[in-house]
């Protein structure tokens, strides 16, 4: 799955080329089935997905997970504790991704 494929796109009459539209990220509240871990130098949020969910498209979860890490960063801040939603809360988060773009 390409990790574009989520992401609404938009074109007008005046401009026939396509964009991609302005992102809404669902909250991603905490769970007792979260699971916790402290990152190490050289972790990466796309790897850590493909670990935790076998899908490294879905790095966006665990980066809006955390909010206290840099938003447009691929790499968590080394040495920080960062929460990864349980893989059974990733289709409600997907649905609420897809409901907030508008994409159902």
């Amino acid at each position: 799955m390409s990790r574009y494929s989520r992401i609404p796109i938009t074109k007008t009459t005046n401009d026939p080329r396509l964009r991609y539209t302005v992102v809404k990220y669902p909250t991603i509240l905490p769970s007792a089935l979260d699971v916790y871990v402290y990152t190490t130098q050289g972790d990466r949020y796309d790897v850590i997905a493909q670990n935790y969910y076998s899908d490294s498209t879905l790095w966006w979860i665990i980066n809006r997970a955390n909010p206290n890490q840099d938003a447009n960063s691929i790499f968590p801040t080394a040495g920080s504790q960062i929460r990864i939603p349980s893989f059974d809360r990733v289709g409600t988060i997907l649905a609420q991704f897809d409901a907030l773009n508008k994409l159902i």
